[in-house]
């Protein structure tokens, strides 16, 4: 039984048993209970009652496996990953003689691929991908996908490169047989950097990022493989100008960091209930650039603590005007992203205010949004930050929720208003029946806790109908409108005054 005795002491107990049913399968019950007294405080019996938990037990197994595992390929992703990584170099402090080796293997020119044939033909070469990486290699090794193109392996118990690089040869010659899409005939070459680790390696981070840089070599010269050696670094060059390039930028952000604005859109009536606040870096040599392409940056050096300031003070501003324009009967919310190191920053509370306070923006109108990966990464500190705004008046979002982490316990003691469901649960909603189970189960839970169930990624009818069935609560996505500059978001909003049922713009 996994038992979690509450307040009350022997007064009153509270228990969870895992039961074996008679046809093999396991039930999760709830007991809970309090002793009944007579008048002179003699006890008289325990009164309770049971709970089924199996459902609630099964969504958490399978959000568990989400969270360790590629949602494509069910390979295990990078937190599992980094993990095993770990393990493995506590191996090696024991036997000295010993190195591990990861290989960095990223497809070329798979950018090309997907935008030419589309994300469908793109997910199914890399569910290819992924079942030929594993013919490659043996039971013992490890092999995960750490997001779109890159997939990384684990070869532990080597004395040197050799074997990494006999893996690699066999990766690059298994990739270089053409792929087989219905009609079409495809190639991907591939780049594998190699790294070895041992005893003196520091973190699992620092192997990976030896990894990367030579993969990024090997993908200079196209096609190959490379192992790492230190004079490689001058990759790190290039992130020292991005750096600069960010740091100038900064100077004067509204010259080169647009806000862009998504509508969120209520799905009973189509009515425009948010905007959420995007940020875009109009880099005048390399165009406009996605988040993609610079916040990690910005969150390695710290320099997203300046940048969130921006994207909040001007989302704020914008809100009040959009309200004061375009009045409702609920007014316009505005929702803004937050990352691990804006969290981890002491002032952000203090800043949070100031925004509202500068724009007269009221609290209620505000929402936090942090995703699910930040919220449990950063544990306490997190939670302390989180109840602080707040104390605000804010309102709090757990953004691509579903895919991040398994554990739904943070729902009873943060002050959640809003569930965002990940893309990934929302793609294909009508024709994958587990996406589908997932996603009910959540906008159950949600509504039964009183949390609004926000779905993004919204692409095609058949997911808003799928959606509007299930009761979610709003909608993010291509199917109504993409991210938009502040005068074309206005002019939405000026259209969307009187929305109809189940609206889709024209």
């Amino acid at each position: 039984a996994d038992a979690r005795f509450e307040a009350g002491g022997e007064e009153s107990f509270s228990e969870e048993y895992r039961l074996l049913a008679r046809d093999g399968s396991v039930v999760w019950v709830r007991e809970e209970a309090v002793l009944l007294k007579d008048e002179d405080g003699e006890p008289l019996y325990w009164q309770g009652v049971f709970y089924d938990l199996t459902e609630r037990k099964a969504l958490e197994e399978r959000l568990e496996h989400r969270a360790l595992h590629d949602y494509l390929t069910d390979l295990p992703n990078r937190q599992l990953f980094v993990d095993r990584l770990r393990q493995a170099l506590d191996r090696t402090r024991r036997r000295t003689d010993r190195k591990v080796a990861v290989l960095f293997t990223d497809l070329d020119e798979f950018k090309i691929i997907n935008d030419s044939l589309g994300h469908e033909a793109g997910d199914l070469l890399l569910t290819l991908v992924a079942q030929r990486l594993e013919r490659c290699l043996r039971p013992e090794d490890s092999l995960a996908r750490f997001g779109g193109d890159e997939f990384v392996v684990l070869i532990e118990d080597v004395e040197g490169p050799e074997v990494a690089v006999r893996v690699a040869g066999r990766i690059i010659e298994e990739l270089a047989r053409p792929f087989h899409l219905e009609d079409r005939e495809l190639f991907a070459s591939s780049s594998i950097g190699i790294s070895l680790g041992d005893a003196r390696t520091k973190t699992p981070e620092d192997l990976l990022r030896d990894a990367d840089t030579a993969m990024y070599r090997a993908k200079e010269e196209g096609g190959t493989y490379r192992v790492f050696d230190p004079d490689m670094y001058e990759r790190a060059r290039g992130r020292l100008e991005l750096e600069g390039d960010l740091r100038r930028t900064l100077e004067a952000p509204q010259e080169q960091l647009p806000v862009f604005y998504q509508p969120m859109v209520s799905i009973p009536n189509g009515a425009i209930v948010g905007m959420e606040a995007l940020l875009r870096w109009a880099h005048p040599e390399r165009g406009l650039l996605a988040p993609s392409g610079f916040i990690s940056e910005a969150e390695r050096t710290g320099l997203i603590v300046p940048m969130g300031r921006w994207v909040l003070n001007e989302a704020c501003r914008r809100a009040k005007e959009w309200q004061e324009r375009h009045p409702r009967d609920v007014p316009l919310a505005i929702a803004v992203n937050l990352s691990a190191r804006q969290l981890r920053y002491p002032e952000l509370v203090g800043e949070v205010e100031d925004a509202l306070g500068q724009a007269a923006l009221d609290p209620g109108s505000l929402t936090l949004e942090i995703t699910e990966s930040v919220l449990v990464e950063e544990g306490e500190s997190s939670a302390v930050t989180l109840r602080r705004l707040k104390e605000l008046g804010v309102r709090l979002a757990i953004d691509d929720f579903g895919v991040g982490y398994s554990s739904l316990s943070y729902l009873g003691y943060l002050p959640v208003d809003q569930l965002k469901l990940d893309r990934v649960l929302v793609g294909n909603l009508a024709t994958d029946h587990k996406n589908l189970a997932i996603v009910r189960a959540v906008v159950d839970l949600g509504h039964v806790l009183g949390i609004e169930v926000v779905a993004e990624g919204v692409e095609t009818h058949e997911e808003f109908e799928e959606l509007r069935k299930l009761g979610c609560d709003v909608g993010q996505g291509s199917y109504w409108w993409g991210p938009r500059l502040p005068g074309e978001a206005e002019k939405l909003l000026a259209s969307n005054l009187d929305p109809l049922p189940d609206r889709r713009p024209g």
